[in-house]
């Protein structure tokens, strides 16, 4: 019989690929074998290195999936294989960081990641092994993919290794890499974990040497890159001061909400409410996160509840940026920038606009960000004097436009939108004669690649640039980016006009950025010709009134638009910010961003709410009775769990005045958005005053209605809350409107649903007989027993021993009271007719009640009556019931089986 050693090296050296693979998957139970040996363990270890050298890239996958639980056990085992991960193993994941092919790669990197979160990797062999390997594998000269996966395990590994060895080794590569020229695989990879890198070096590494190239990246060419940037914004936010995140971060992030590209809108204006939030400030917001002297102990509790709600939102961003991250490194953005190539040609041309502001027009491969911040100054200089002509002409167009009485529908006809017009129509619906040369003006700047400073790329560039890139073409990404540049070269020789009418006809694709419905509404459009970096926000507030100057007119309030404005001024955000965020519910925004916009603006709501203060609430009540009637139910769903919060953030007076007519409204609602009121039913009615909680008494019936009857979860979730709101009633309430409620779950079709409600009734019954008035009690217990006890279903029946098992369990009623008005009709239930009664009873008494000392220390007529009715348990016909009234009461506990028996009775 062969030795485990003698069988490794058999099959080690077999010629079967599928041998060699099953020497690698049982390398652990080898080295299992012989732990006892330290020889034979080192001999074993010897042996995976030689097998790591096998040409077959299956086995090679094979044994890299094997190291993680190899070098878990070398560790538990560490004084009888002393450094036999470091000498042995981590040699291996390191060189298979390079290999070429990819499954390994692949294998080797989920390898290090679980080696360096389980701590296994000593801190000197990750400066000395991990990160040299990793800083060459990103040099100029390596191979892309190489270099792509090896910038995304650095990113990763950073908050694994510590700030210290971060910023020694890894942060000078991280920004040399968030410039490089030739790959945008590179760039996106950087920008999707910016936010990680800033929270591991901190705020000073990230003001100094992070901001810069963070600059850079959200001004890319590409739009995955600019679009990764608006992903991880909050969390560069954080890790910034806020002098910075005021001054800096504030504008650059309008420049991403204006960029060209529909998909970087979409991202940004999900993170537009998260960034917000990073603005909060305890003192000026009036939530506090510490208690302090001198403060409302309500508003202290309230702040604890509010951090948790910051807090959770942060994760819940966290967790997205994450998961989004983690699909950086494959090749998906070349499948997806194929797919979208045909309709995305527009886009592309607009994009190219944005990387004109800091470079001449360039391809990906000559790509230049290393501008000098000087030069980026001057340039943003120039074309801010250049949007402060174009917000000229929006401001008498606006004044134009107001004049006129024409209605959204009107404005929008499908015969222009999806036909191209006729010459001689007249297709000025809003403008008038001099607003025309305006409108004619910005569209073809906005269709031509030209900036207002710098000269286009002439025919001939676009034609040697793509000679020059010919001999590539194997590689997708150059053929994509040939193929990109063919169609700039096409549309080079089109008249604007005739260009944006092709865009229409393309107008299906997700793509395309520029339709006529784009032109009709122009004035948002034009902000994205508008360089905010280096701006100021003042700058930004004026801009941006004339930008959404259309949509104030639409309003249908009493106020002027200027007026209305002004309500909606505070100090706590940048005044941009908000607008934007406010502008989240503009109807155009689900046409020209994102269909779902509205719910990510709920979303946000009590977060944004937090961080202006309830002394600002005025300026998003607004906006929340718009997502309050939004015909989405997805968006009513959102706001609807997180109404209790917002009360807590805005106090009893706003909530009163505020919240309560829109929570009104959701108990109204289908039960997609009634469930998250009743889910926190009893957070929120807490914080009105008795008299208006009282008023939800009456209403509280209609919860057992549902749209669906087998949705037996909100009825669970209603038996959980009004256990809750017992705290909330009085002993009348309680017995007047909860127990008619409470009697109808007991008698649920769903077993689930009746376990809660037996917890229900017990606790009724405890806060009865707590009370003053001991009449609810005896009167709440005489029911039971009618009801229940004297059912004529068996069920029914059932269910009273079922809740008098609970009632005694959880000691709701001392015993004395329960032996008085329950028990004689428990015990009367022995010769029911129903074995699974008899079961039950039998499980009762000699499990839950034989337990309680009332029955064991004193000798008195109820104890004698319970031993009766066991003994003739005992002798009953059915093996079961004698079974449960003989056993010994701690060989088992009704907890086990008794769901089991609640479950097979209807």
């Amino acid at each position: 019989m062969l030795t485990p050693l003698g069988r490794l090296d058999k099959y080690a050296a077999s010629e079967n690929i599928f041998n060699r693979q099953m020497v690698a998957r049982s390398l652990l139970d080898t080295l299992k074998e012989v732990s006892d040996d330290e020889r034979d363990c080192i001999a074993v270890l010897e042996r995976i290195s030689r097998l790591a050298d096998d040409s077959e890239p299956t086995v090679r996958a094979e044994l890299m999936e094997q190291v993680p639980h190899i070098a878990m056990f070398c560790q538990e085992n560490r004084p009888s294989i002393p450094y036999a991960f470091s000498k042995y193993l981590l040699p291996i994941v390191v060189r298979y960081l390079a290999d070429q092919n990819n499954q390994v790669r692949k294998t080797s990197q989920a390898a290090l990641l679980v080696l360096l979160e389980q701590e296994l990797i000593e801190r000197y062999d990750v400066e000395t092994k991990v990160c040299p390997v990793l800083i060459d594998l990103t040099a100029p000269d390596s191979n892309d993919d190489v270099k792509t996966e090896a910038v995304a395990i650095m990113c990763k590994m950073a908050s694994m290794v510590g700030k210290d060895i971060t910023e020694r080794l890894v942060l000078p590569r991280f920004c040399e890499m968030c410039c490089d020229c030739r790959m945008f695989h590179v760039r996106k990879v950087c920008a999707a974990n910016f936010g990680d890198i800033c929270s591991v070096v901190g705020q000073q590494a990230t003001e100094e040497m992070l901001l810069p190239r963070f600059f850079q990246l959200c001004s890319d060419n590409v739009w995955g890159v600019r679009k990764a940037c608006a992903e991880c914004f909050m969390a560069v936010s954080c890790a910034t001061s806020q002098e910075v995140r005021r001054t800096k971060l504030s504008t650059l992030f309008i420049n991403l909400i204006s960029d060209p590209s529909r998909w970087v809108r979409q991202a940004a204006f999900q993170s537009l409410g998260p960034f917000i939030s990073t603005f909060a400030n305890p003192s000026s917001s009036g939530q506090y996160f510490k208690e302090e002297d001198g403060k409302n102990t309500e508003d202290c509790g309230s702040a604890q509840e509010n951090s948790e709600q910051v807090r959770t939102a942060e994760d819940v961003t966290t967790e997205d940026e994450h998961n989004r991250t983690e699909d950086l490194s494959s090749h998906v953005d070349n499948d997806e920038f194929a797919a979208k190539l045909e309709n995305a040609m527009e886009d592309q041309i607009i994009v190219s606009n944005n990387s004109q502001r800091e470079s001449d027009f360039q391809t990906e491969s000559s790509f230049h960000c290393t501008l000098s911040s000087e030069s980026c100054r001057e340039m943003a200089d120039e074309d801010n004097r250049s949007s402060h002509c174009c917000t000229a002409g929006l401001r008498e167009a606006g004044l134009n436009s107001q004049e006129t009485s024409l209605s959204e529908q009107e404005l929008y006809n499908s015969f222009h939108f999806w036909r191209t017009p006729l010459p001689e129509i007249d297709i000025d619906f809003e403008l008038q004669q001099t607003s025309d040369i305006i409108l004619d003006r910005e569209i073809q700047e906005l269709t031509m690649p030209v900036s207002p400073n710098i000269p286009m790329a002439t025919r001939k560039e676009l034609e040697e640039m793509i000679e020059n890139l010919e001999p590539h073409i194997d590689d997708p990404d150059v053929k994509a980016q040939v193929e990109v540049l063919s169609a700039a070269l096409r549309a080079s020789s089109l008249d604007p006009q005739e260009e944006t009418m092709a865009s229409v006809g393309k107008g299906i694709d997700s793509q395309t950025e520029l339709t006529i419905n784009d032109q009709q509404n122009f004035k948002p459009i034009l902000g994205d010709i508008v360089p905010l970096i280096g701006d100021t926000v003042e700058n930004m507030d004026s801009t941006l009134h004339y930008i959404h100057n259309d949509s104030d007119l639409s309003t249908n309030s009493s106020f002027s638009p200027e007026e209305e404005r002004k309500s909606k001024v505070q100090d706590v955000v940048p005044q941009a910010l908000l607008d934007q965020y406010l502008s989240m519910t503009d109807p155009s925004r689900a046409q020209t961003v994102d269909t779902e916009i509205a719910k990510h603006c709920a979303y946000s709501l009590p977060g944004v709410a937090l961080t202006l203060g309830r002394q600002n609430w005025h300026c998003l009540k607004d906006t929340y009775e718009t997502l309050a009637s939004d015909m989405q139910w997805k968006v009513r769903r959102t706001l609807a769990f997180s109404i209790h919060e917002l009360a807590v953030i805005l106090g009893d007076q706003l909530t009163a005045g505020d919240l309560v007519p829109v929570f009104n409204g959701f108990l109204k609602d289908l039960d997609e958005v009634r469930i998250g009121v009743l889910k926190h039913l009893h957070d929120f009615l807490k914080l009105l005053h008795l008299d208006k909680r009282r008023e939800y008494l009456y209403q509280l019936q209609e919860f057992l209605v549902t749209d669906n009857s087998r949705n037996w979860r909100f009825r669970a979730e209603l038996a959980e809350q009004l256990i809750l709101l017992l705290d909330l009633y009085s002993a009348r309430d309680i017995y007047d409107y909860l127990r008619p409620i409470a009697f109808s779950l007991c008698a649920d079709k769903v077993s689930s649903v009746r376990w809660i409600s037996y917890k229900l009734v017990s606790e009724m019954v405890r806060k009865l007989y707590m009370a003053s008035t001991s009449t609810f009690v005896i009167d709440l217990m005489n029911e039971l027993v009618e009801k229940f006890c004297r059912c004529h279903k068996w069920s029914g029946r059932q269910t009273f021993v079922f809740i008098c098992q609970t009632i005694s369990e959880d000691d709701c009623l001392p015993m004395d009271q329960f032996a008085v008005h329950l028990l004689p009709h428990l015990l009367h239930l022995a010769s029911d007719r129903v074995p699974n009664v008899r079961v039950l009873l039998a499980k009762t008494l000699k499990q839950t009640l034989l337990e309680k000392e009332y029955f064991l220390n004193s000798a008195n007529s109820h104890q004698e009556a319970v031993e009766q009715t066991i003994m003739a348990l005992q002798m009953d016909d059915d093996s079961d019931v004698k079974y449960f009234a003989s056993i010994h009461p701690a060989s088992t506990k009704i907890a086990d089986d008794a769901m089991s028996t609640a479950s097979s009775t209807y």
